[in-house]
């Protein structure tokens, strides 16, 4: 199992953006692929991108374009930068690695964009 926390955060303007972060530790960081998941209040948690151990990236159609993930094997890192926010971005967003054992999941950080 892989042990994951989340931080960055926090309230934007429309149009605005943030960059979250995702430690992970307890498993070979390198071998994961690594996800990031969203859920807004009343609705169900979403996929939003994912990265292969390759580096390959996939993303929701409702985030390609504006969103970046990316990750750092050398600090057990996943990065999610998200550009041109909008209000409809609002949810809690939330680290996740699949693995043999079930889904890892971090405790999740709120993101609120006002409009």
């Amino acid at each position: 199992q892989v042990q994951l926390v989340e931080s960055g955060g926090g309230l934007v303007q429309a149009g605005g953006s943030l960059r979250l972060s995702c430690a992970a530790s307890g498993s070979i960081f390198s071998r994961n692929v690594m996800e990031w998941y969203r859920q807004a209040p009343g609705k169900q948690r979403e996929l939003v991108a994912f990265i292969t151990t390759g580096g390959s990236t996939n993303y929701a159609a409702s985030v390609k374009g504006r969103f970046t993930i990316s990750r750092d094997n050398r600090k057990n890192t996943v990065y999610l930068q998200m550009d041109s926010l909008r209000p409809e971005d609002t949810a809690v967003y939330y680290c996740a690695a699949p693995g043999s054992l079930g889904r890892s999941w971090g405790q999740g950080t709120q993101v609120t964009v006002s409009s």
